[in-house]
């Protein structure tokens, strides 16, 4: 069988997808598949994959790691004199020519419904989330109104235009984060007027579109959600600071517990917040939902996200793994979902 793996892409998430995506591939062809790791926005340009795989399915694993900050977007489009291209040469030929085509990507059309529709016209076999279902999900603001509508707790917010921003009526403390991105790009706290400013100028380089966000205080959870089932619980407790990009994609600077040191009320209560959320957004076969637990128990949520990270510390293959579900069977898994296109509503 033929995979494609799906990562990288003209994102400010392409790093975070490129290290899952290498090690989705990774696992994929010690369970004896022939798998491609191509870049959605590079094609077979890719520096990253021997010329003598261009063309044709590897054996050989692949490598790739994460940098401290985030990627520079501008000197990769100058370098790869591909400009605003969004979908690279010979890519979507290749995507029709697989078996399945594994989605590794993170943010930008790889998360947005863009690609999911895309693959819809061509009967393109693709894990993850329908078109509709990451569209929901993947902008802040309109997955927030319809959690709103469905009774799901979640941080007062307002958006806002980065150029028509007024700071005064803006209540501290407060996150401010881009509407549209992932993986806490762009995402900071405030509680200055001062830490306002750098906050939004920081949101603004990633999008115009910006949401500021009530501060909720307490412990933060991810729960994975695999073929509609809660999976166990992970508490997120970042050594300094919070849950931001270094924290969440350098070693030693968070710790994650899991199964979380919670009540079997609280699991059951966590659980199900998030099969609800999973529901709302119409999201397909596997999601991750983040919450924040106030010190009063209630469950707020902060994102859903359909296509969460896949290396093998990421926070779902944990999940997986205390529910008996090891790294490569979890690959597998969701690789084979895609052929029994169980992803759409």
């Amino acid at each position: 069988m033929k995979i494609v793996v799906l990562a990288g892409g003209l994102s400010p998430e392409r790093d975070v997808s490129l290290s899952s995506g290498s090690l989705i591939a990774n696992s994929l062809i010690k369970s004896g598949y022939d798998v491609m790791l191509l870049d959605l926005y590079l094609g077979i340009n890719n520096k990253d994959i021997k010329p003598e795989y261009k063309n044709k399915y590897s054996k050989e694993l692949y490598s790739y790691k994460i940098p401290d900050h985030e990627p520079d977007l501008e000197k990769l489009k100058q370098e790869s004199n591909n400009k605003e291209v969004l979908i690279g040469e010979k890519v979507l030929d290749i995507c029709k020519d697989a078996d399945i085509v594994f989605m590794a990507l993170h943010g930008g059309i790889g998360e947005n419904g863009k690609i999911q529709a895309l693959f819809d016209i061509y009967d393109i076999n693709y894990t993850g989330t329908g078109y509709e279902g990451s569209l929901l999900a993947m902008d802040k603001d309109l997955s927030k109104k319809i959690m709103k509508e469905n009774n799901i707790l979640t941080a007062d917010w307002q958006t806002v235009q980065s150029d028509n921003i007024d700071i005064e009526n803006i209540k501290l403390p407060c996150v401010v984060k881009p509407t549209s991105c992932g993986s806490s790009v762009g995402i900071s706290l405030a509680t200055t007027k001062e830490e306002l400013k750098k906050s939004l100028e920081e949101a603004k380089k990633w999008e115009d579109q910006i949401i500021i966000e009530e501060m909720i205080k307490g412990r933060e959870f991810s729960i994975g959600v695999l073929d509609n089932k809660a999976l166990p619980i992970i508490e997120i407790k970042p050594k300094e600071g919070f849950y931001d990009y270094k924290n969440k994609y350098q070693s030693g600077c968070t710790e994650e517990i899991c199964p979380a040191h919670l009540t079997q009320e609280e699991q059951n209560y966590l659980q199900q917040c998030a099969l609800n959320v999973h529901e709302a957004l119409r999201l397909g076969y596997y999601s991750r939902i983040d919450f924040i637990l106030n010190e009063e128990g209630k469950a707020y949520c902060l994102e859903a996200n359909t296509l969460p990270g896949m290396t093998p510390i990421s926070l779902l293959p944990q999940e997986a793994q205390a529910n008996g579900m090891t790294y490569d069977k979890l690959c597998e898994d969701l690789a084979l979902s895609a052929k029994k296109k169980v992803r759409r509503r």
